[in-house]
């Protein structure tokens, strides 16, 4: 996929963004010395790129019951008919799964699933995820301590794609 051009600007309204969503246009827009409009132009623009991809509320997992955090790799079969397809579209229906990715190495997926204990887990991986056809290894970790839990992504290490202080048109 190719890199969307974003200058010092745009990288700001990201920050500003993922440090807090439900900023006002308003704010938003004299955080960055820009008026109003178009501060909105550039940010309906990033939404149109898929660089902001969603707006969503961020929930503590601890606090609605969901207290263990599991990191669960799967190995799928190799041989005879591929399950791939069949697993990634089994995945999405599984609420425990926050997320799966598609993994280099000994291991064909990484899923981060939360629960409510390990009778929940147990549960999850005995009734859902060993029967799930071309299964052939699991592994488990689970999270012992939150050290560091973002969604924001380290944008202050993107170069802009404009000459350094520059602005491009608004």
């Amino acid at each position: 996929m190719a890199r969307t051009e974003l200058d010092r600007t745009d990288l700001r309204i990201i920050e500003l963004l993922q440090q807090d969503g439900r900023l006002s246009n308003q704010e938003v827009a004299e955080r960055v010395a820009l008026s109003p409009s178009p501060c909105l132009r550039r940010v309906r623009r990033l939404e149109q790129l898929g660089v902001i991809r969603q707006y969503v509320a961020l929930i503590d997992p601890a606090r609605i019951g969901l207290g263990l955090l599991a990191y669960v790799t799967v190995k799928l079969e190799k041989r005879g008919k591929m399950p791939m397809e069949e697993f990634r579209a089994r995945v999405q229906t599984w609420p425990e799964v926050a997320a799966c990715y598609a993994m280099t190495g000994d291991m064909d997926y990484l899923l981060r699933v939360h629960v409510e204990d390990l009778e929940h887990f147990s549960r999850f991986v005995m009734e859902q995820l060993l029967k799930q056809p071309g299964v052939v290894d699991v592994k488990s970790s689970f999270a012992l301590d939150r050290i560091k839990d973002t969604t924001a992504l380290p944008l202050r290490h993107l170069a802009p794609a404009a000459v350094a202080g520059s602005r491009r048109p608004t």
